[in-house]
């Protein structure tokens, strides 16, 4: 790809095509906004429908970094930001010690010792053009951390104590995703451009299984996505999305399967089905008898 971004939302969902990633018209117009105004983008949506699929296919697509922060409860600014690296630290105390000299405070507090995390990573990337940032499962940090996001997102700047302000060469490209399973600060989302990602129909979920599961036939694909359709209908604890409709796919391609027979989907549960309870639903709604 050029060192320019896509100068338009047909451009840039051409380029995702090209990574294997089928992007609607309006989520290619949010990650086409996030990408030229710029501002962090927050995609929402059920497990398995591709959020974190979208920022990967991104960062392939505009020919960037992946700078990928998992988040989680009790993730720490410093975790996320950078750490001293004290282990080298000493060893460089010992060392001077050994040749009889006297190393400073401000000797030890240098970028050479810093670890650098994700979030200083992604905003001292050099680019040409800037990484795409992931903050994957926001909604799983917790207040404090939201509440710090804020003004990295805002100002693009982190303030080190020892080596003062650090900020962007170029501004992340930010993509937040979230499961809802908690709202999130209103202060975050007015930040944020916002997108849900909604369970696909089932013609497109075979579009993508045909993409994602080479050799498999038409057929197969179609008879795949119509059956997530169905298991979706039911009443699941975790309904089945497109990364479940690919494992589906896959398991079947590994056993030389052609067709999605009621033998071959009990056979293949596994993949698609991840909770025993579920899949006595499942077994129960009469949905694969033979």
């Amino acid at each position: 790809m050029s060192g320019d971004l896509p100068a338009d939302i047909g451009g840039l969902t051409a380029a995702l095509d090209r990574t294997g990633y089928l992007a609607d018209e309006p989520l290619a117009t949010a990650m086409f906004l996030a990408t030229r105004m710029p501002a962090p983008i927050l995609l929402e949506g059920e497990p398995g429908v591709g959020k974190t699929e979208a920022a990967k296919a991104l960062a392939t697509a505009l020919d960037t970094p992946l700078v990928r922060l998992q988040c989680y409860e009790g993730l720490t600014v410093s975790e996320a930001l950078y750490e001293w690296n004290y282990p080298r630290q000493l060893l460089a105390i010992r060392l001077a010690e050994a040749s009889g000299e006297t190393l400073a405070s401000a000797d030890l507090f240098t970028p050479e010792f810093l670890l650098r995390r994700p979030l200083l990573s992604a905003l001292e990337h050099p680019g040409p053009r800037p990484a795409v940032l992931l903050l994957d499962e926001v909604d799983r940090a917790d207040d404090e951390f939201e509440a710090f996001l804020l003004e990295l997102l805002a100002e693009a700047t982190v303030t080190i104590p020892e080596l003062g302000t650090r900020r962007a060469v170029l501004p992340p490209i930010v993509v937040l995703t979230s499961n809802r399973t908690r709202d999130l600060h209103d202060a975050l989302k007015r930040r944020c451009l916002y997108h849900w990602i909604p369970y696909p129909a089932a013609d497109r979920v075979a579009a993508i299984v045909r993409r994602r599961v080479p050799g498999i036939g038409d057929p197969l694909a179609d008879q795949v996505a119509a059956a997530v359709q169905r298991l979706r209908g039911l009443e699941l604890y975790k309904p089945p999305g497109v990364a479940e409709a690919v494992d589906w796919a896959t398991a079947l391609r590994v056993l030389g399967v052609d067709s999605l027979t009621p033998a071959a989907a009990t056979r293949t549960f596994a993949a698609v089905v991840k909770y025993d309870e579920d899949l006595a639903t499942v077994r129960g709604s009469g949905l694969f008898d033979a």
